[in-house]
Parts: C-alpha cells; sequence; structure tokens
C-alpha cells in the first residue's frame, strides 16, 4: 500500500513541509507583528491571529524566508513575507480583506 503522502499535490506537499516560525523567526518579523496587533484581530498565540474563533494568519519560516498563512474564505492561501515590501503587500492584503467584511 502507498503511504497517503504520495496522493497529495505538490502545491500541497510544500504547504506541509514548511514549519511555523519560531521565536527566532518571529522576534524577526515583530514589526508587522506589531503592525497586525493594530488589526482588529486576536492574537492567540504570538505570531498567531484570530477573526472570532476561526484562525486567520499565522507565519511560517523556511531558512532565511518567511511566509503568512492568510485564511480568505474557508482555505489559508500563503503570502511571501520576508522583505519589508512583502510585509506591507501583507499588510495590504489584510487590510483589505478586513475591510470587505467577509468571513
Amino acid at each position: 500500500m502507498l503511504p497517503p503522502f504520495l496522493f497529495l499535490t505538490r502545491c500541497e506537499r510544500f504547504l506541509l513541509a514548511m514549519k511555523h516560525a519560531g521565536p527566532a523567526a518571529l522576534d524577526r518579523l515583530e514589526p508587522i507583528l506589531r503592525e497586525l496587533r493594530k488589526r482588529p484581530l486576536k492574537e492567540k498565540s504570538r505570531g498567531a491571529f484570530y477573526r472570532g474563533s476561526k484562525a486567520f494568519l499565522h507565519f511560517h519560516e523556511d531558512g532565511e524566508q518567511f511566509f503568512a498563512d492568510m485564511r480568505l474564505k474557508d482555505d489559508f492561501d500563503r503570502h511571501p513575507a520576508t522583505t519589508k515590501a512583502e510585509q506591507v503587500a501583507l499588510l495590504k492584503k489584510v487590510d483589505a480583506f478586513l475591510k470587505s467584511g467577509e468571513r
């Protein structure tokens, strides 16, 4: 019998392989975390933001690169969050989604 992992798409394997951002990574992400804390979100644990009872955004690290998984509708979408420009773009997406009123 083949292991279930083989039946995942390449994208699904990529999403599973990346680890959540640890304390050192979150230290480097602190500027964007401070900005996210100004939004109507609840930070249940450092770097993990919720809207109501649903997880909304959290961070991953892959070597020197950072990514944010943000829930849009039912699934999470991955966004680059390493550079200042990527973080500004992410905040714009967060703000646009929050302004839309979607859940």
